[in-house]
């Protein structure tokens, strides 16, 4: 997406201008459609004069508006309203791809197992094993390659599509064996649990010695492999089945999951009212959905700097942020599904929200429901 191409873009000024390539450095640059970058830094002893070489450059490309050297030598770039507004098409159209780039091509490490969280003694032990099979799904999708430990040959590519949790699926196992241990593990807490108000439920399961087992039985695999993706290294891992097993907004597991829901809901309801050939093509306008667009755009950018950083909990948290925009801008009144009839050209919204999410949790192994 933008982010995709601004990489591209500034590792074309940066060779034109006779400089090594160099991470761009890119953030938020304060409104939908602008981003700043520190790259200038990382070149050069001048970051301001690198950066005043670098603008020039930049603004060849037509669908950069401008490109302005701010404080010490960073690059605020705006990209035109045409780019921005391209973003739900383009996302819809790449489908699973959308999250992937080659940010990271040419770094290599070593494949690691998928995390058998019903075997997990520890939450911690959970979220280390988690952290790591997370870290290496999200460097192949940012262009990385991950090789077999004793098997330089063997390489893994991008996970296809739907290799995880489908849409509309809901806690899923890899065998029918994990399936029964779960169910046998659960019955057990539930014995347990019994006459114990739900809050203290996850104290009975500690009490069993296996709390995160006890846990994907009470709460479900999508909803503890969430919760646990978004643990922060270094801190405490003390996850309440009874909390994370709620549907209510406040609570990320359900909230990321219910957002996918809600632009699926807006799709259907589109497609059904009006047909998906009928609706004329107007681009999105108002400041919720340029909000929309523009954190959809940081999609592939989020993948790689998470990755790069060991730090799958980073990219949870941005799909959390993307949730919170996506289900306040499809609630509005001018949105698919609302009490109120659609804008027409709302519908490439609601669609590329709904591929947005279903590429981001894929990435997390968590199902993306079209309905809770």
């Amino acid at each position: 997406m933008i982010t995709r191409d601004l990489r591209d873009a500034i590792a074309r000024a940066a060779a034109a201008a006779g400089f090594a390539p160099a991470d761009p450095g890119l953030r938020p640059g304060g409104r939908p459609g602008r981003y700043a970058s520190s790259v200038a830094f990382e070149l050069g002893k001048d970051p301001r004069e690198t950066a005043g070489h670098l603008a020039p450059l930049l603004t060849r490309e037509p669908w950069i508006a401008r490109a302005d050297v701010t404080g010490p030598g960073y690059l605020t770039i705006t990209v035109t309203p045409e780019a921005l507004t391209a973003v739900g098409d383009r996302i819809a159209q790449a489908g699973p791809d959308s999250a992937r780039s080659e940010a990271l091509r040419g770094v290599t490490l070593q494949a690691q197992p998928a995390a058998d969280l019903l075997a997990a003694a520890t939450w911690e032990e959970a979220r280390a094993a988690l952290a790591a099979e997370l870290t290496a799904r999200l460097a192949v999708a940012a262009g990385a390659t991950v090789i077999a430990p004793g098997h330089p040959e063997r390489r893994r590519e991008p996970p296809p599509a739907g290799s995880h949790p489908a849409a509309g699926a809901s806690a899923t196992f890899r065998s029918e064996e994990e399936r029964g241990k779960a169910a046998a593990i659960g019955e057990s807490y539930g014995a347990a649990a019994r006459g114990t108000a739900a809050g203290e439920r996850s104290a009975a399961g500690e009490r069993d010695g296996r709390p995160v087992a006890a846990a994907v039985a009470f709460a479900g695999l999508d909803t503890v492999r969430f919760s646990l993706a978004r643990a922060v290294p270094g801190r405490p891992v003390r996850i309440d089945p009874a909390k994370i097993a709620r549907y209510v907004p406040d609570n990320p597991a359900y909230a990321v999951r219910y957002a996918h829901a809600r632009a699926a809901s807006g799709v259907r309801w589109a497609a059904a009212s009006r047909g998906p050939e009928a609706a004329p093509r107007c681009p999105p306008a108002d400041p919720g959905e340029l909000a929309l667009l523009d954190a959809l755009s940081w999609l592939p950018e989020r993948v790689a700097t998470a990755a790069r950083r060991g730090r799958p909990d980073e990219f949870a948290r941005y799909l959390e942020q993307l949730a919170s925009v996506t289900i306040a801008t499809l609630s509005g009144a001018s949105h698919p599904g609302s009490a109120r009839a659609p804008g027409t050209g709302k519908l490439t919204v609601a669609r590329a929200a709904q591929t947005g999410l279903a590429a981001g949790l894929e990435l997390l192994g968590v199902s993306a429901p079209d309905r809770l």
